[in-house]
């Protein structure tokens, strides 16, 4: 059984799908199937990240109403062998229900050592939708007070969802940026705002994000594509020092 994993944020913008999707690529480098499955109905954009869009014809909702069955709708990454995107729909009326994403998952967790469910921002019903079927989650923040506003919200949300094994990535992290902002005295402050335990830091990479925009995979020497395979080995159970 594949470890089910969302991947939310108090805010759009703090780069969440772009941590699926290099996050999927470091556990697949680990040796791992992985699955990447989108909830964000009407905004969708792993499938571009990893370099699949071209090729979709069918989504989420499709399996949900009979048009097809799930291996139909489960694209693998070309350049990621053992890399899968299952996309989410395109109108957002389309939107999978808790309740048929918990079946869903339970049938496709058999097959997968991992599954990687990126969750809309906020906590409205996509966001329910995307962790029902989740045994732990990955919050993902910014190290600004705007992008830690919402994080309080998206820990209690999870908490009624029973889902208490919450870690913490803060992504996009430029030291020089963050001292000359000063809005926050230290990293400890920003974990501390965020509520959970660090998982690990993402540094700002623009080659690594730009490859991404590009649907290329997020791997080689890049302090982004560094920072995924220590997060990665991690969430394995690997015990790996953090470093900030």
């Amino acid at each position: 059984m594949g470890m089910v994993t969302v991947i939310t944020s108090g805010k759009g913008g703090t780069g969440k799908s772009t941590v699926t999707a290099g996050l999927g690529a470091a556990l697949v480098r680990r040796g791992n199937r992985v699955l990447t499955i989108d909830c964000d109905a009407g905004m969708r954009g792993i499938d571009l990240m990893l370099g699949v869009s071209g090729e979709l014809v069918f989504d989420i909702a499709d399996i949900v109403s009979g048009n097809c069955p799930p291996a139909s709708a489960i694209y693998p990454c070309k350049t990621v062998p053992e890399l899968y995107v299952l996309p989410a729909p395109q109108n957002v009326h389309d939107e999978v229900s808790p309740y048929i994403m918990r079946q869903l998952v339970k049938v496709l967790e058999k097959y997968y050592d991992h599954i990687l469910i990126d969750c809309p921002a906020g906590i409205g019903m996509g966001f329910e939708s995307a962790a029902a079927a989740a045994k732990q989650a990955v919050l993902v923040t910014n190290a600004e007070p705007l992008s830690l506003r919402g994080c309080d919200k998206v820990r209690q949300k999870l908490g009624m969802m029973n889902i208490h094994e919450i870690r913490l990535i803060i992504n996009r992290f430029d030291e020089r940026k963050f001292r000359r902002f000063d809005a926050l005295p230290d990293l400890d402050a920003v974990i501390d705002k965020a509520g959970a335990r660090l998982l690990g830091i993402v540094p700002d990479d623009n080659v690594a994000a730009a490859a991404a925009q590009r649907g290329e995979p997020i791997e080689g020497k890049w302090k982004a594509v560094y920072a995924f395979d220590r997060i990665a080995a991690r969430l394995d159970g690997t015990d790996v020092p953090l470093e900030y």
